[in-house]
């Protein structure tokens, strides 16, 4: 029998439009809008100024604290300017712009599609070139990965587990590279397995991807420690937390992190970005990004790099639907409405959906009938319509008291709720104000 996680959950229609797709290289645009915050932390400090040449892979900012991430060009040519630019919070932040000049990389990066296996380096040399190489989680929330790499004091990691289920409805690019890039995959497993010294690794895939399973399979009996496991199809399987336990069966305690339970949790995506930096000399500058809905004339996957505008991958999959409602940044459980579709591409660029005007209007709103759906799919265990009830009126106490802060804003909530209620909007709106409070009472 399939694993899955054993606290809440929901199963909403897959609509893998693109699954059968395989990954386009999209070309450079004449302009690219490079954010200096495209990870959880501080922002990184630009080292470029106005005029300043660049080439594929130099580096434009440094990371600007413990959690935070270096940033490096995707394109050659020069700095225009450093100014503010919309990014997809819909929020004006420090951006670099570069106009594009031809495709001239970084002498240091190997473009050659060898695999290359050995590596000599020590766990601490390793855990320094995925830091200088700016790789972050990519999955969706972008956490600085050497920082997850280093556990705090009292702390021991047992086992490396890789997220690949992409649980998310419509999003295909996690399943896509593991159908091109199976090997290098594999290789960024084993080297994030020496950073934190441990022999053991399981990479969980949801039994929707079984050539993707058939495939990792084939390839990982030549990787010792490494187990290709295959999950039950199960949303929010993808959040660590219901990973953890749906894998090695630990549950993580109220307030705690992964490593507590010994694991460390790493997106598939984030070890084939860990392959090219530490084995390759590639910094982070490009990614898959799956383009969808059921109204695009043509799905698909699309290798990008960060800066692109959103516009462009529109485009090349066939242009904006006349019935588009909304364009969400994301999936549709966990993404956000576009402002503009001319936000550029970041690191945390998993998807672009784009829903038609019918499937983005919300049904009214009715008064909570008390069934309890809420709390049943709460994959953290949580009250959800308490929560929304706490946030309106405001009583921050009874709302820290019931967990709010343990939210993982899934959303499972809002889409089972009959009555139509914005679980989800009040909680993340009450969590953001509570967490306030927090730091306001420790510092």
């Amino acid at each position: 029998m399939l694993r899955t996680f054993r606290i809440g959950g929901i199963h909403p229609p897959e609509n893998k439009l693109s699954a059968d797709k395989k990954i386009t290289v999209l070309a450079t645009p004449k302009q690219v809008i490079i954010p200096l915050s495209q990870h959880i932390g501080a922002p990184a400090q630009a080292v470029v100024k106005k005029g300043d040449p660049v080439k594929v892979g130099t580096l434009l900012a440094k990371a600007g604290g413990f959690v935070s991430a270096n940033i490096h060009s995707s394109v050659s040519g020069k700095v225009n300017k450093i100014d503010n630019a919309i990014d997809s919070s819909g929020y004006k932040r420090p951006a670099i712009y570069i106009d594009v000049e031809g495709d001239e990389w970084e002498e240091t990066i190997d473009r050659s599609d060898a695999l290359v296996k050995e590596c000599t380096l020590s766990s601490k040399e390793i855990v320094d070139k995925i830091a200088a190489a700016g790789i972050v989680g990519l999955g969706g929330a972008t956490f600085p990965t050497q920082v997850k790499l280093m556990p705090p004091p009292g702390n021991k990691a047992e086992i490396i587990i890789i997220n690949a289920v992409e649980c998310e409805p419509y999003l295909t690019s996690d399943h896509s590279l593991m159908l091109e890039k199976s090997e290098q995959i594999l290789v960024g497993v084993t080297l994030l397995m020496k950073a934190v010294h441990v022999n053991k690794a399981i990479i969980g895939i949801e039994n929707n991807k079984p050539d993707a399973i058939a495939l990792m399979q084939k390839q990982a009996v030549s990787y010792p420690g490494i187990e290709i496991m295959p999950l039950k199809v199960q949303y929010p399987q993808g959040g660590e937390k219901q990973l953890i336990d749906a894998v090695i069966r630990r549950q993580v305690k109220s307030g705690a992190l992964p490593i507590s339970a010994g694991a460390v949790v790493q997106n598939v995506g984030t070890a084939y970005a860990v392959y090219e930096a530490v084995q390759k000399n590639k910094p982070l500058f490009e990614r898959v990004v799956t383009v969808t809905g059921k109204a695009v004339s043509n799905p698909s996957n699309f290798l990008v790099r960060m800066g692109t505008p959103i516009s462009t991958l529109i485009e090349a999959a066939g242009g904006i639907p006349e019935n588009t409602g909304k364009i969400i940044g994301g999936g549709p459980m966990m993404g956000k409405a576009l402002i503009s579709a001319e936000v550029p591409v970041t690191k945390g660029s998993s998807g672009v959906l784009l829903l038609t005007q019918e499937e983005s209007v919300r049904k009214p709103m009715h008064d909570c009938i008390r069934c309890a759906k809420c709390v049943n799919v709460c994959p953290m265990g949580l009250n959800p319509t308490l929560l929304m009830n706490a946030t309106e009126f405001k009583e921050w106490e009874l709302a820290e008291k019931n967990y709010i802060t343990d939210c993982i804003e899934c959303g499972s909530c809002s889409y089972t709720c009959p009555a139509n209620r914005p679980l989800l909007d009040y909680i993340r709106s009450g969590k953001g104000k509570v967490m306030g409070i927090i730091r306001a009472r420790k510092s």
